[in-house]
């Protein structure tokens, strides 16, 4: 895996936030649905998704200072 480095300003580390937030809340409601219809697989791949997400927005946030 690479690790790549990045010159953001502050404000588009904030868009980053706000589109992985939309993204993640996007997986959470899919994986609510899912859950709703007893489809047990996409209730793992959502919420795998949305975990992934949110460790990756938590990283983005460090950046901010938050």
């Amino acid at each position: 895996m690479a690790n790549l480095k990045l010159n953001l300003t502050e404000d588009e580390v904030e868009i980053l936030v706000d589109a992985l937030e939309a993204d993640m809340e996007g997986y959470i409601e899919a994986a609510k649905e899912a859950r709703g219809n007893t489809r047990r697989e996409e209730v793992k791949t959502f919420t795998e998704a949305a975990e992934r997400i949110g460790e990756l927005l938590k990283k983005v946030q460090a950046l901010l200072g938050d």
